[in-house]
């Protein structure tokens, strides 16, 4: 199983609050059972597994899903992806690659990216060929 980015639980819980939704009303509001898995995300203990579940619950509270996320100094490739509410399949999509070769990006990065393929990640996942450039390094 893939690893998350780290969610900002305070982040989280004051955006639910000024949303004046109970943790049971965003559950509901994105396809949950309960507010149990929203209490854990709050107090640090998970995270959404995927970048669309992320976006959801940002849309959710009307706030941007970076600002769910808890900051990366230099953001990886993961980080990126789930920012931008893209999952490894569809960012294996819009590269013509196979997934695979995502994860491997996302777990080892690459040394010497093409300009082309920095081109199409950034492309792709809605940000700078610097920031791409940055996250396949780290």
């Amino acid at each position: 199983m893939e690893t998350v980015p780290a969610l900002d639980g305070n982040a989280l819980r004051t955006a639910r609050e000024v949303a004046c939704l109970s943790q049971n009303e965003l559950a509901k509001l994105v396809g949950l059972a309960g507010g149990g898995r929203v209490s854990r995300w709050e107090r640090g203990e998970a995270g959404p597994r995927s970048p669309q579940l992320l976006h959801s619950v940002a849309r959710a509270l009307g706030v941007d899903a970076r600002d769910l996320l808890l900051p990366e100094e230099e953001p990886s490739l993961r980080w990126l992806r789930f920012a931008a509410g893209v999952s490894v399949t569809e960012l294996a999509a819009g590269m013509q690659c196979a997934v695979s070769t995502v994860k491997r990006w996302e777990a080892q990065g690459l040394a010497a990216p093409s300009e082309a393929l920095v081109a199409n990640l950034a492309n792709v996942l809605g940000t700078s060929h610097d920031r791409v450039r940055r996250a396949l390094r780290s």
